[in-house]
């Protein structure tokens, strides 16, 4: 049976027609052609599959995509600023070598910004932890570890700056600089 879905997804609001059986991976890798979210076990062993829906990580080959329905979805292709630049935990699997064959790479991308948009100072016990889902057949997860903790202290940082610029109104912040792209920033 179809039916149709409005969420927003990477920051924009969508609607489309889903099929009732389809799962979120299906939607955006074969409808939405978001080839980021991989399906590695179909499953929810391995997290190859990780997208944050409402600020939390899930395996999207179980969520089924109707349950998207008015929530926010974010994939790895939303991570890039409109600029173009890599988000920090982007470009700390790259300096830090926490990127092997890439495949499991946006999963534990996405399972760590879930982790670090709440806790960017997470020690390693948590980041452990939230990674915990994702698996890695390249690496003995040393440099992941070391690119997520790099990323966090990067983060925080960013935070710092923000929260020191929110008091300047004529400077950009981390936050103005999520906005769509042509929303009036006030």
């Amino acid at each position: 049976m179809t039916k149709t879905i409005s969420f927003i997804l990477n920051g924009d609001e969508i609607s489309c027609d889903i099929q009732d059986h389809w799962t979120l991976l299906h939607l955006l890798r074969e409808e939405l052609g978001l080839i980021g979210t991989k399906e590695g076990c179909g499953n929810g062993e391995c997290g190859a599959c990780t997208v944050i829906v409402d600020q939390l990580a899930v395996n999207s080959c179980l969520y089924l995509a109707a349950d998207v329905q008015g929530k926010q979805v974010q994939t790895i292709e939303g991570l890039a600023v409109h600029t173009g630049s890599l988000h920090p935990i982007q470009q700390s699997f790259v300096d830090n070598g926490g990127i092997q064959c890439g495949f499991c790479t946006p999963g534990m991308i996405m399972s760590a910004k879930a982790l670090l948009d709440k806790d960017p100072k997470a020690d390693q016990e948590a980041v452990k932890h939230a990674l915990a889902g994702n698996i890695c057949r390249c690496t003995g997860y040393v440099q992941i570890l070391d690119s997520v903790a790099a990323a966090g202290r990067q983060m925080a940082k960013n935070q710092g700056e923000g929260a020191a610029a929110a008091k300047d109104p004529g400077t950009i912040t981390q936050q103005s600089m999520n906005k769509k792209a042509g929303e009036v920033i006030t």
